[in-house]
């Protein structure tokens, strides 16, 4: 009787749904690949990660240092965001001199646009 209940205890652990199943095992997970960058947009980053991370996020799920500066992955999901509306924004140099003491280089506003729009979540769509 004793072999019986402690068959039954067994059988009851490992038919029990709370009991991890090996054939339910989760499937594996695919990770996104980063995005390849352009050799604009490498430059672009090496810029903002110099110049602008003293205040905003550059990078992906980045939180800002400054409050009052977003990160630029929000930037670059807001409806309306493309890298030509990014360097007409970056060309007028936001809101020098009160808060950025430099101007920006045409050619890294070129730079910066183009490192700003990798920054897109998967299925962005500018004007939505």
């Amino acid at each position: 009787m004793k072999k019986l209940t402690a068959l039954a205890l067994i059988a009851s652990v490992v038919i029990s749904p709370a009991w991890p199943s090996l054939a339910a095992a989760p499937a594996k997970q695919t990770i996104a690949k980063p995005r390849a960058l352009s050799p604009s947009a490498k430059r672009g980053l090496v810029f903002a990660k110099t110049h602008c991370a003293a205040c905003h996020g550059v990078t992906a799920n980045a939180g800002s240092p400054n409050p009052e500066a977003p990160p630029w992955d929000d930037v670059a999901n807001r409806p309306g965001t493309t890298e030509q509306t990014l360097h007409q924004f970056l060309k007028d140099s936001h809101n020098y001199p009160d808060a950025m003491p430099f101007k920006v280089a045409p050619a890294r506003i070129r730079d910066l646009a183009a490192y700003l729009v990798t920054l897109r979540k998967a299925g962005y769509r500018p004007g939505i």
